[in-house]
This record gives structure tokens, sequence and C-alpha cells, in this order.
């Protein structure tokens, strides 16, 4: 590990916590519906909106009928990306003539861009028109990332309000959350991309001859020299900007951010990842100026920056050790060589800025990456897949890390009134039965979707182990990986794995789906119930929420919940295969 190294990764989060407070502020006066600069432009289109569309914008909803529209709205939505998929050959912008989607990788991508996790198991440059990736895929990158936007704002006001039968207007909240959060932001964003070289074109492919002549070997072991290379283009950094923004992370290249066109500059790579941390660090400070309560939206904060730090630490410690079965190799860092593990790495990126990208890209339900998780040693690899088992909570993704450390937040404070005997209170509102019992629902569904089809796709080896590159614990690490990210919704994978298989596009749209659907319903149920509930006023005996105590035990409960659930399944992956790699074998 380096100085520079360091450097750079405390002034990314110098940077997310300076941003913090004005985007905690912005969001609270989007959705409490004050006045804001967009309001002369904005207001007029969205009342015809909700004319056409026939939606009453006075008319709030009940925790039901919110999940209902939210449902509603998502399964038209996911049909519409389906559609133009299988149609893609008849529509237009196509003019590389790519065929349609094949019916079962079609309905993994809908379920994938629905469900906010931009799991790609194909290659996007190849596959895809520009019309789908345009209409059906960026377009949800925004619809997704505002339902999550518009589900934690729910679930605020369900802690913040009392006596009430009402969470808001979902389709008001979906409109703001597009129109005056992640539109502008993304046009800016986008401009900027294009400024450092991000392409945005509707440009044919190029063929263009090579310099120095190239010879393959194909699959049936006869060589052939390659003279041309096609060039790849396309409307990028308008997918770019939402892409991460959003914290959707599906690539337009297959390369996804480690593609000189996706990620050209050290600049874009910093405002890229600064871009995946600003809606959920601001979401903490709105939770605690929604809910009246300032220093409780920090100290969340201050547990997902924990979080964090752990996670890059490891990372970039394990990456910057040297390979132990590299013998007579220098792998130290010089002026001449970056040192460590450099293989999948860009190397206008380096390990530093490589580690920091998968752990954020992970502690978000990004999903993007600008280098290959697989490559990474067996405890560098280990800290993207904890990261997404915990539960996204790490920041997480827009909306949804807020509401999944809620629900952490409310186990937390259950926790500490069994210590001290009383019944437990959060932010005035006493915590029940059934607020935890439906809290640990969410938590149950989590690991009982990943490690059951896990567990499927290790025993049926004509299911999963087929798809495999690599055998022993990194075999069972990259199954692990692809159901923890796609019931996590967060789209990487160790792409060691082959996932474009009928059995992994049907399994893994499954585990897609109820990752984000199956999770949602507990958690609007305790949203709505804690609207309900009255103030109590505050006591001796009350646990605060605003104190490094509660950082510290938030902190804890989130560890352990973890370590307890998925340790057996790590210590068969990542942990095994560490040490096997130190007694000399490789996988």
């Amino acid at each position: 590990m380096t100085l520079n190294g360091w450097l750079q990764i405390f002034l990314f989060m110098a940077a997310v916590l300076l941003l913090a407070k004005p985007m905690g502020g912005y969001l609270t006066r989007v959705f409490e519906r004050r006045r804001t600069l967009l309001d002369p432009v904005l207001d007029p289109c969205e009342r015809l909106l909700y004319r056409i569309t026939g939606v009453n914008a006075e008319k709030e909803m009940r925790w039901t009928e919110y999940g209902t529209a939210m449902l509603v709205f998502s399964a038209a939505t996911l049909a519409l990306t389906y559609v133009i998929e299988r149609l893609q050959h008849m529509l237009p912008l196509n003019p590389q003539h790519l065929a349609s989607v094949e019916p079962a990788l079609a309905l993994n991508t809908a379920i994938s861009f629905t469900t906010n996790t931009n799991w790609q198991s194909y290659v996007p440059e190849a596959t895809m028109s520009y019309l789908t990736q345009m209409l059906g895929l960026a377009t949800h990158n925004f619809w997704s990332a505002a339902v999550g936007l518009a589900l934690a704002i729910a679930f605020i006001r369900g802690v913040s309000r009392r006596e009430s039968d009402t969470l808001g207007n979902f389709w008001v909240d979906l409109t703001r959350g597009t129109t005056r959060v992640l539109l502008p932001i993304s046009i800016v964003f986008s401009i900027v991309l294009v400024s450092q070289g991000v392409i945005q074109n509707f440009r044919s492919y190029d063929t263009v001859k090579l310099i120095e002549p190239q010879t393959v070997t194909g699959s049936d072991g006869k060589t052939a020299t390659v003279t041309t290379q096609t060039i790849a283009q396309g409307p990028v950094a308008s997918q770019e900007a939402i892409k991460m923004l959003g914290t959707n992370g599906g690539g337009f290249f297959n390369a996804n951010s480690s593609h000189p066109f996706e990620n050209p500059t050290p600049l874009t790579n910093l405002l890229q990842m600064i871009s995946i941390f600003l809606i959920p660090a601001g979401l903490a400070i709105t939770l605690g100026q929604m809910t009246g309560s300032p220093k409780h939206g920090w100290a969340v904060l201050a547990a997902m920056v924990t979080l964090w730090f752990v996670g890059v630490f490891v990372c970039f410690w394990a990456e910057a050790h040297p390979n132990v079965l590299l013998h007579g190799v220098d792998q130290h860092v010089s002026a001449l060589q970056a040192g460590g593990n450099m293989e999948g790495k860009e190397v206008r990126f380096g390990i530093a800025n490589s580690a920091l990208f998968a752990t954020v890209t992970t502690d978000a339900s990004c999903g993007a990456v600008n280098s290959m998780h697989d490559s990474f040693m067996p405890l560098g690899g280990m800290v993207p897949m904890v990261n997404i088992l915990l539960g996204e909570i790490v920041f997480g993704g827009v909306g949804a890390g807020l509401y999944g450390m809620l629900i952490f937040v409310i186990m937390a404070v259950f926790i500490a009134g069994l210590m001290v005997g009383r019944t437990p209170e959060y932010l005035g509102k006493k915590i029940e039965a059934f607020d935890v019992q439906m809290s640990m629902l969410y938590l149950l569904i989590f690991p009982l979707i990943i490690l059951g089809f896990a567990a499927i796709a290790v025993l049926m080896p004509n299911l999963g182990l087929g798809s495999l590159a690599n055998h022993g614990p990194h075999g069972l690490s990259e199954i692990l990986y692809a159901y923890t990210s796609a019931v996590g919704n967060n789209g990487s994978a160790f792409a060691g794995l082959n996932a474009n298989t009928h059995w992994f596009n049907y399994s893994l749209g499954v585990a897609m789906f109820l990752g984000r659907f199956f999770m949602i319903v507990p958690m609007l149920a305790v949203a709505g119930n804690l609207a309900r509930k009255k103030i109590v006023p505050a006591s001796a005996g009350t646990f605060p929420v605003t104190t490094p105590l509660f950082t510290l035990l938030l902190t804890g409960v989130i560890v352990i919940v973890g370590a307890l659930t998925f340790f057996p399944a790590l210590s068969l992956g990542p942990v095994l295969e560490d040490l096997l790699l130190r007694a000399g074998h490789a996988f």
C-alpha cells in the first residue's frame, strides 16, 4: 500500500462527505414538495402528466396501495423492455443490424434492469442495438433508481409521521425523483463526461486496419491472421451518467468502466465513484432532516463510512501484496511498476483506484467495474462479495441502501432494548413484535435465496458446474458471487462464470426478482406500521440513536448478522482459497 493510494482514497471520501449535506438538503426539499429552482419549468409539465395519466397528486396512499402501485409500474416497464429486446431487429437505430435477443436472455435482462441489478450475461455492443440500449435499458436506469428513491422516502415518512395511515403518493415521488433529482444531475454529468472523452454518437461501428497483424488460434486448433479491428461506439455518455448516479452499473460495453470509451481518465474515474455514493450519502442526511433528528442521520452515515473504510482497507491491502506463487518475480512497488497484483486491472487506474472502485461499487448496488473482480486475490475478491452479502446497505443503492440500513437500525434498537429490559424505541416510537417480525423476514429472505440457488447450482453438475472457468474453492466463489450479486441487485460478477445459459439466465432472473420485490413488501409493512404509532417522550431508559455508541452498535449488528449467516460459505470459498494459495495451490 502506498501513501499516494491512500491520499486518493481519502480525497474521494472527503468529496462524498462534503457533498452529502447539500445533496441531502436538496432531497428533503424535493420530497417535502418545497420550492426548488426547477419548479417554474417542471411544475406545469408535471401537472400535464398527472392530468393525462389520471393521477391525483394530492391523494396519499396506504403502504399496501403504495406497494401495489410500485409493483404495477415495475411489471409494465419490465414487459416494455422485454418487447423492445425481442423486436429490436425490426426497430430503428440498429446500424449493426443486430438480431433479436434470445427469449431467456431477454427475460433475464428485462428483470435485471427493472430491479436495478443490471446483470449482463451478454456482450452489450454485440447484442443490443442503440435503441435497445437507450429506450430499453437507459430508461430503466432512471425508473429503477427512482423507484428505490421513492421507497426510501416512504420509509422515512413512516418513521417521521405520527398516527398516519399513509406514506405519500408513489406516482408523485417517482415523478419528482426522476425530474428533479436523477434527470438534471445526469444531464450535467453526461456533458462533463463528454468533455473528458466519453463518446456520444449514433455512428455505425468503424473497421480499421491493424498496424501489426495478429495471429490467433481458434477453438478448433487452426490459426488465422487478423488484420482488422471493429471499433464499437454509440450513445455512451448519456447512459454512463445515469448508470453511475442511479447505482445501476450496466455498461454500454462488455468491459464496463475499464473501457476507455466509458471511463477514459482519472478524473472520470473519480467522478464516477463520487456519483455512485452521492445520493445514498445524501439520503442519510435526508433521514435526519425529515425525522427532525439531524444527528441521527449523521450517526447512520458514520456507520456506513466505518464499514466502507474496513472494506477498502482489506481490499487495498490484499491487492497490494505480492502473489506468493510468483517466485523469483519482483512484485514490489517502484517508480517503474505498480507492484502487487495487477492481473485484471487497468494500468491507468492502478491498484489503489481498482480496489477503491471495487469496494465502492459493491458497497452500493451499482455493479459497474473498472477491474475484473475474478482476478483479485482471494481476500481482495472476498471484500466485494462481503459488501453485497451484508445486504447492500453500506451506502447501498439509490433508496434501497437506506431502507435496508433502517431495517438494521430497528434490529439494533431492539437488541439495545433487550439489554436494558425495556420496550425498544426508535425516534420516539415503540418497536413492537410486528416490526421485529417483518424486519427479520426481510433479513432472512436474502440469505435463503442466495444460499438456496447456489446450493442447487453446485449440487447439479449439468446446471452450474459446467459454466465454471475454475474449480475448487474459487469455482464455489464464482457461483456464490453470481447469486449474491443477483439477489443483492448489484450486477457485478466473478466473470470466470459463463452465466449465459438457460439455467443461469432463468435462475438469476428469478433471484433478482425475489431479491428486489420480496424484500420490499416487509419493508413497506414496517414503514406503514411505524407511521400509525404515537410519539412517546424520551426517558432515562431510552437508547439514544444520535451517539457514537449507537453507530458502534449498528455496525456490530450488521457485521454479526452477516458473519453468522454467510461465514460457513465464505470459509469454503475465498478463505479456503487463500489458505491453499499460501500452501502453493492455485485454481
